[in-house]
């Protein structure tokens, strides 16, 4: 069985993901929507205590993130860039596209030792894209942010005969929640089988 590739993304109505660099809601700060976007991306499959989940992103998200949060602790980040030599400063693993990135969860020299649990990918547009369209098992957590805000980066649509919107997942809260005026919904989304 190939492994699954999650997706994680806030996204305005237009599906906005982004806007001059910075989140289209910049300045305005989603402390809980950090606090579960932290949660999942670090919390491991039970009985992997051995092994670290990995975040996959663009160079243009890696330096989008303030310099002080670089690297994501407590987790495996890998950059994908064609124009860089070397891991940008902070980053665990520099690779030149996906499927590289993903070969190299295939050792465990990636982890120092350890394998790779689960597999996150944070963004851009372009990575979400190539992930999304690519078959194998996939699911997308999806915060729906219900208010908009001035975009210039935006998430691929989510195509219904690719993709089902689940009633519930574990760990994820269906409830509305609202932060400093902004409301919003968490979603997952799985990948349909052909």
């Amino acid at each position: 069985m190939s492994r699954v590739l999650n997706c994680i993304v806030a996204v305005c109505p237009d599906r906005g993901i982004g806007y001059k660099g910075d989140l289209p809601w910049h300045p305005t700060r989603l402390n809980n929507e950090f606090k579960h976007f932290r949660r999942l991306t670090v919390t491991r499959t039970p009985g992997a205590e051995d092994r670290r989940n990995v975040v996959i992103m663009g160079r243009r998200t890696w330096f989008s993130i303030p310099e002080k949060n670089r690297p994501l602790n407590d987790r495996i980040n890998i950059v994908l860039s064609r124009q860089l030599e070397a891991p940008p400063a902070g980053a665990h693993h520099l690779a030149r596209d996906l499927a590289s990135a993903l070969r190299l969860l295939d050792g465990p020299s990636t982890t120092g030792g350890l394998l790779a649990d689960q597999v996150w990918v944070i963004g851009g547009s372009s990575l979400y894209s190539e992930v999304m369209e690519t078959p194998g098992p996939r699911r997308l957590f999806v915060t729906q942010i219900l208010k908009q805000f001035p975009s210039d980066t935006f998430f691929p649509d989510i195509g219904p005969t690719r993709y089902r919107l689940l009633p519930e997942y574990p760990g994820v809260s269906s409830e509305l929640q609202e932060e400093n005026g902004i409301q919003y919904r968490f979603q997952v989304y799985q990948s349909i089988d052909p």
